[in-house]
């Protein structure tokens, strides 16, 4: 079995140390030689060697050195070398060292002093440790704090040994005497901690008695102190009023990991308003004035906390939460708008409105490399502020349209989707945005931000003079017709695909006169100027013509937006212009741009061509200009508009149910004891003690206290080790918290004779890792042990703990070996739903590497049921509105999402779709950052899928 392991060194195994270069190195007579000796010796035991034959060279020729380092490097190695025979006694050569320890704890240098009793603490050898006591306790007294805290250290070593307590009888007497007495402040800390571990009523009699004083005492004995009221109060919790007391003394510490810990100590035991308010003002100042990145997300982690449990307390906080906006760090400023959002109320939403202005307005200065990523959180920040509160949209909305030109193509994407939702939601804002979207369109450059923007115009241009804005906008940023022009020789466009020799031109139009390749100037007027260079270059030439660079670049899906939106705008010129003739040369003007669209399309001076979906739509808004009926007109005018209020509504509603489940709270049983607070007795308590009392009984009544764990849930965890035929039957029962398992083993005895040296062998494989050293069992005859066993986990990927139970037994002599089965941990216990927009879904589904493909292979026959099916095995989220599911087509398309307590993301995409013989066909794809997840999620979706049960 390994040993135990008290420190760690690094080894190189490149030149291993030979043993009797080190001997002979320990019996000369230079130091610095001895040093490296000592060194090598010490890496090699510690890497599994066993070195016997030194340990007389070390008595003899290192025992008697006076320099310090060698000392120091002796006490390592007495520290790791095995001090016990195989049946567990005490080597009689170790009684060698005792003297030399005895002679260190008395000797005139308080280094040499200090290590000694500092070694000491890390001896569990008693045999070894008797004789030394009298000097140890003799070090209590000495006038150097380094000894006087060493000492105390070993006294409580000594003291929680298996016999400690017949070994020093009256330590936590003389501690408490030594702490009574003390002033230096580390002394102080090893002496209030050992009477914390040995005797804690004396402890809290010592804290109590001086209550007054601890705000006075040093940093390190703060944070015992806290950690002894956190002890007291989880056994005790009637006497916690007194404790709470003491750590709203402790928030004016001048160390901020005492005033951090003792927000922490006050959220866990109290529920009173004034303790919570106290923790949330100091979490806050924190977050202010520290520097660290890695501290201001920890702080708001807790503020996080915080905001589920107490809200409206929280909710006065919210400005001071807001300051933290001011790190540069992009997770911080995150999450930092998530705590603000949640915590808005019509009190406060101007006040953060205003200050989310600010900060956008901050951005535009490019000082930071990612203020368009922070530019585009605040922007969703704004939004959904305004959906919330709409009476604040008309202050931010014009503000925002400035961004939507924004170089970063994902913050003006949010505009415009969130000016398309403020124009609807708004009526009274819809005239100005226009105004301003029309006087700002020709400086947007993304393709995506011009689509939603010309659906903008084509919906909300209702009056004639903005209806007629809207045409010549279009045409402006258009800009001349056609497209491309026959080339300076006469050749038709075919022609000079057909000569190899002539390079195809494409023509931009421009206001300034241009110079043709050859040195002459354009003659043509369609032809300004003459581009051999590939049409992608045009992009960002000329600003005031965006749709008509797109258009050049192939992008004929923006083309057939712009159809439609033509469309759109001259069917409603119609209703509102009673000039026929204006109507006319505005439907001509529009069929002019929509030819000329198919016929750049379809010229060879493109690389790809005009794809058949656009060519259709474009087609469609030709026909409807020639002949409209009034159906048609409907359709195109209301339908459209309708579809998307209907989009809204939904969405609306979806939320408002996802706050009615979250608000749904447990409630006490009808027969549950009931504790009238008016009756109570108030004597001698005070405002801080009876305001917790409320607040408990407030969470008794409402079923806070209730624990929800089940318990038909619990037998689900309790997994089956061995069979019931072999000799020692083991079963676990898996708690999965976070980062860690906890693996609690009963193992029974099965049979007559008792199991000596009982060990749980545990190995683990996939990122678990075991975090203690089995320990050897006895167990008598037909008994059973509960072992516990943790292990830590650091990602999603399935892990897998195996092992196996070995024993020995009296009448035979070879150990024996009871394997166990295979503990498969769950990637459900480490993932949860979650919500993201779909364009964030989109995004990342963009950007992961790692996928992973299900086939499907089920015998559900129902598309719904089956999504239902793969959700609930999952643990995600759908993304996909209940109302695109409805319905029965045959197919089904659904997005899923969920969340792993690493932060790592899971995205699943679901597309089937029904057979003839009723058979469900199709893939469940997964993608994910890390190889793990995606492959323990496509693992758990195979077993899961078929669905009969």
């Amino acid at each position: 079995m390994e040993k135990s392991c008290t420190f760690l060194v690094h080894f190189d195994k490149g030149s291993p140390a030979i043993a009797t270069e080190i001997k002979e190195a320990l019996e000369g007579s230079d130091v610095s030689a001895k040093i490296d000796a000592m060194k090598k010796a010490i890496s090699l035991l510690l890497n599994g060697e066993t070195l016997p034959q030194l340990f007389i060279t070390i008595v003899r020729y290192v025992l008697p050195s006076e320099d310090h380092t060698v000392q120091k490097l002796l006490l390592l190695y007495l520290e790791i070398i095995d001090k016990k025979d195989a049946k567990g006694t005490v080597l009689p050569e170790m009684i060698l060292i005792c003297q030399n320890l005895r002679n260190n704890l008395q000797h005139p240098n308080e280094y040499i002093r200090g290590v000694t009793l500092r070694f000491l603490c890390r001896l569990n050898e008693t045999e070894i440790i008797e004789p030394l006591i009298p000097s140890v306790l003799q070090n209590l007294e000495h006038r150097h704090p380094f000894i006087r805290r060493n000492a105390i250290s070993a006294v409580m070593t000594i003291y929680k040994l298996p016999h400690g307590e017949q070994l020093l009888v009256d330590a936590p007497e003389m501690i408490e005497k030594v702490l009574s007495i003390e002033l230096d402040q580390s002394a102080k800390r090893n002496a209030f901690l050992m009477l914390f571990n040995c005797d804690q009523d004396r402890a809290i009699n010592y804290l109590l008695t001086n209550v007054d004083k601890v705000s006075e005492w040093g940093e390190l004995l703060q944070m015992v102190v806290l950690e002894l009221i956190r002890k007291v109060c989880r056994t005790n919790r009637g006497e916690k009023g007194k404790y709470i007391k003491i750590i709203i003394s402790l928030l004016n510490s001048p160390s901020n990991a005492v005033i951090y810990e003792c927000a922490s100590t006050l959220v866990s035991l109290s529920s009173a308003p004034t303790a919570i308010r106290a923790a949330a003002s100091t979490y806050c100042q924190l977050l202010i004035s520290q520097s660290d990145n890695n501290v201001k997300l920890i702080v708001l982690d807790r503020l996080n906390e915080l905001k589920s449990s107490h809200r409206e307390i929280m909710v006065d906080r919210i400005m001071d939460v807001l300051r933290a906006l001011s790190s540069p760090n992009l997770d911080i400023q995150k999450k930092t708008l998530d705590i603000v959002l949640d915590l808005i109320t019509p009190r406060n939403i101007n006040e953060v409105v205003l200050m989310l202005k600010k900060e956008v307005m901050k951005t535009q200065n490019g000082e930071l490399e990612k203020n368009g990523e922070y530019r585009q959180m605040l922007i969703q920040a704004i939004h959904s502020c305004a959906i919330k509160f709409p009476e604040v949209a008309s202050t931010v909305v014009h503000l925002l349209m400035d961004f939507l030109g924004d170089s970063n193509v994902a913050s003006a994407i949010d505009v415009a989707i969130f000016v398309r939702e403020i124009i609807e939601t708004n009526p009274k804002l819809r005239v100005s945005i226009i105004t301003r979207l029309l006087d700002t369109f020709y400086q947007i450059r993304a393709a995506r931000v011009c689509s939603c923007a010309l659906w903008i115009i084509g919906e909300y241009c209702l009056s004639l003079s903005e209806v007629e804005s809207g045409i010549a906008t279009i045409k402006q940023c258009l800009g001349e017709l056609p497209f491309f022009s026959v080339s300076e020789e006469g050749e038709a466009p075919t022609d000079a695909s057909k000569n190899s020799q002539q390079p195809s031109s494409v023509t931009v139009s421009s206001r300034r006169p241009a110079i043709l390749s050859d040195g002459t100037y354009a003659t043509q007027s369609a032809a300004s100027e003459t581009s051999f260079s590939p049409p992608t270059n045009v992009q960002g030439s000329l600003v005031a013509v965006n749709l008509r660079s797109h258009l050049l670049t192939g992008d004929f899906f923006l083309g057939a937006v712009v159809a439609c939106t033509l469309t759109k705008l001259v069917l409603r010129l119609e209703e509102v212009q009673p000039s026929k003739v204006e109507v006319n040369k505005a439907s001509a003007q529009a069929l002019l741009i929509m030819v000329s669209m198919i016929q750049l399309g379809q010229s060879p001076v493109l690389s790809h061509p005009i794809d058949g979906d656009s060519y259709d739509r474009i087609l469609l808004c030709i026909r409807l200009l020639c002949s409209t009926g009034d159906e048609v007109r409907k359709i195109w005018l209301q339908s459209c508009r309708q579809s998307f209020v209907k989009m809204l509504s939904e969405k609306q509603l979806r939320e408002t149910e996802e706050l009615k489940a979250k608000a749904q709270v447990s409630y006490a049983q009808p027969d549950d004891l009931i504790d009238f607070y008016h009756l109570k007795s108030r004597k001698g308590m005070s405002q801080l003690e009876l305001e917790d009392e409320v607040q408990d009984d407030l969470k008794r009544a409402t079923g806070e206290f209730i624990k929800d764990g089940d318990d038909a849930n619990k037998l689900n965890r309790i997994l089956q080790l061995t069979g019931f035929s072999d000799p020692v039957y083991a079963e676990a029962y898996v708690t999965v918290h976070h980062y860690d398992i906890v693996l609690d083993v009963t193992v029974i005895n099965r049979t007559k004779d008792t199991l000596q040296n009982l060990c749980l062998e545990l190995a683990t494989m996939g990122d678990l890792k075991l975090v203690e050293r089995p320990q050897n069992y006895t167990l008598a005859p037909e008994s059973s042990k509960q072992i516990k066993a943790n292990i830590k986990v650091s990602s999603t990927e399935t892990g897998v703990i195996f092992g196996n139970i070995v024993y020995e037994t009296s009448n035979v002599l070879e150990r024996t070996v009871v394997v166990l089965n295979d503990i498969h941990i769950d990637i459900m216990d480490y993932i949860s739903p979650a919500v993201c927009t779909d364009a964030a879904f989109r995004t990342m589904w963009a950007e992961f590497e790692w996928e992973n493909k299900v086939a499907v292979n089920t015998i559900i026959q129902s598309e719904k049921d089956f999504l239902d099916h793969v959700i609930k095995s999952t643990n995600m989220k759908c993304l996909t509105a209940p109302s695109a599911l409805d319905g029965d087509c045959g197919f089904l398309a659904a997005n899923l999402y969920a969340k792993s307590i690493f932060g790592e993301d899971a995205l699943v995409n679901i597309s089937i779709e029904k057979q003839a013989d009723g058979k469900l066909s199709g893939y469940i794809r997964i993608r994910s950052k890390t190889q793990g997840i995606a492959l323990s999620l496509g693992d758990k979706i195979t077993l899961k899928q078929k669905g009969g049960s």
